[in-house]
């Protein structure tokens, strides 16, 4: 008989990876009856024409995001103590002091993180928040859909929200398996980790080394290597256009090489429209000693801001905007889901482009998959001021101490080098892929092709 292994969705996040992918049919190949446990706006029976059961009620204890977000300020602190790192306050977001409401919130937050910033006070407050969540009503809900349904297995597609809390407490506390899946690659060391579950899937083996090191409760037969599926359809020649269409399909100029920016988002690097300014500003210059070139400006998915619109405006002979093809359903940046067409246009943006530029964004792997090169301005702007935070920290970050060499990527630490970078580049003079590939497969792991597959057979180990 089948086992039945609901496949959660707490927020929008995971569908990229095991909507919109071959994870489904994979899995109904090895013979699992999948169902979606749909806890998003997005209809996937709608939409998708797939088996779900909704979750309706989208309560969680009102306690919990203060408690949460004690817990991840106590975790950081324990980090920065246990390995003796500064690294880890940064990864703090500063408290919010704007009204009554959010000065009692920043107030309470602080005396918990005082309370609870030890490795025992974290065990703590997790028990807290499990105990919040289970007088929530969600719990009660949650169960009974458990109970009517009977699923073998709960699939967690991320480990990092609040709204899954009751939803697996529910499933455990009727003794089916819980699995969670780490979402990114940089989740872990910055305490991102919100649920506890039976076991957890991650990208790769320096992952799972990363997941026994922050959390010494999860051990190690819990802990499954499986990639993600958030690269495969790098791998679906079926996506790949001829250049000549794609261009025409985009209004691109056929005569030119175009170089890919890959736009952030404004926590990350605020002042992200000046480096896309400097790019624009380095091909107008080669242009003027005979390349032909212009810029493909793909922004950040959950940007909404219009601090690009000024330097695409004024250079608008040179800059080509390609937004990706993702939807807001709802107000909040997890409700900014991903339309299965933006994996054609992704994969053909890497294909056709000449190589990326951008501020520490994960894009470097999207385009190492296609064997080119990518470009990390690593230089402030004039325009930096107290206030608005430098993007010279993102590469201190946990995540960024994998790269297996500095050549991993290029790194243009001045605006002067930029333009030499770029022709460089272009004329097969600088590359990053050798060494990007070996940064590829320390975070992705050794079989990007395979990861729906070895997520299932580790589903499928569990329920044997």
């Amino acid at each position: 008989m089948s086992k039945k292994v609901f496949v959660f969705f707490p927020d929008g996040v995971g569908l990229r990876n095991f909507a919109f992918t071959d994870f489904k049919t994979i899995g109904e190949q090895k013979g699992f009856d999948i169902t979606y446990w749909n806890n998003t706006v997005f209809s996937l029976k709608d939409n998708l024409g797939f088996d779900e059961v909704k979750i309706e009620n989208h309560q969680i204890h009102p306690l919990t995001p203060l408690y949460s977000r004690a817990r991840k300020r106590a975790e950081l602190n324990v980090s920065r103590d246990k390995f003796k790192d500064e690294v880890y306050p940064t990864y703090k977001f500063p408290f919010n002091y704007k009204g009554l409401k959010n000065i009692f919130k920043s107030v309470y937050t602080k005396a918990l993180i005082g309370l609870y910033s030890s490795e025992k006070g974290v065990e703590k407050i997790r028990k807290k928040i499990n105990d919040l969540e289970r007088i929530n009503p969600k719990y009660a809900y949650c169960k009974a859909q458990l109970e009517q349904h009977k699923p073998d297995l709960i699939f967690c597609t991320t480990q990092r929200a609040t709204q899954s809390i009751s939803a697996l407490l529910a499933a455990k506390d009727l003794g089916i398996p819980t699995v969670a899946f780490v979402y990114s690659w940089d989740n872990v060391p910055k305490a991102m980790q919100v649920v506890e579950t039976d076991y957890y899937c991650v990208w790769s083996d320096h992952m799972k080394r990363e997941v026994l090191q922050y959390y010494p409760f999860v051990k190690d037969h819990q802990v499954f290597v499986t990639g993600t599926p958030q690269f495969e359809p790098h791998y679906n020649d079926s996506l790949k256009q001829n250049r000549a269409d794609f261009f025409k399909q985009y209004n691109l100029d056929v005569n030119k090489k175009y170089i890919c920016y890959s736009g952030d988002d404004e926590t990350t690097s605020p002042l992200d429209q000046y480096y896309l300014e400097d790019l624009a500003n380095a091909v107008r210059s080669l242009n003027a000693k005979g390349e032909n070139l212009g810029v493909i400006y793909r922004k950040c998915p959950v940007d909404f801001t219009p601090r690009y619109d000024a330097v695409i405006e004024a250079n608008k002979d040179i800059i080509e905007v390609l937004d990706p093809i993702w939807k807001p359903i709802g107000d909040q940046w997890n409700q900014v889901l991903p339309a299965k067409e933006d994996f054609k246009m992704l994969y053909n943006v890497c294909e056709h482009s000449a190589f990326v530029t951008n501020v520490c964004s994960s894009t470097v792997f999207d385009f190492v998959a296609h064997d080119k090169a990518c470009i990390y301005y690593n230089y402030e702007q004039p325009q930096l001021k107290k206030g608005i935070r430098d993007i010279g920290q993102n590469y201190k970050y946990v995540h960024f101490r994998s790269m297996p060499s500095d050549n991993a990527a290029v790194f243009c630490t001045d605006k002067k080098d930029l333009e030499g970078l770029v022709k460089q580049i272009l004329d097969g003079q600088l590359s990053n892929v050798e060494d990007g590939k070996k940064w590829y497969e320390i975070i992705v792991g050794k079989t990007p092709t395979k990861a729906s597959e070895t997520i299932w057979d580790a589903i499928n180990s569990i329920l044997k």
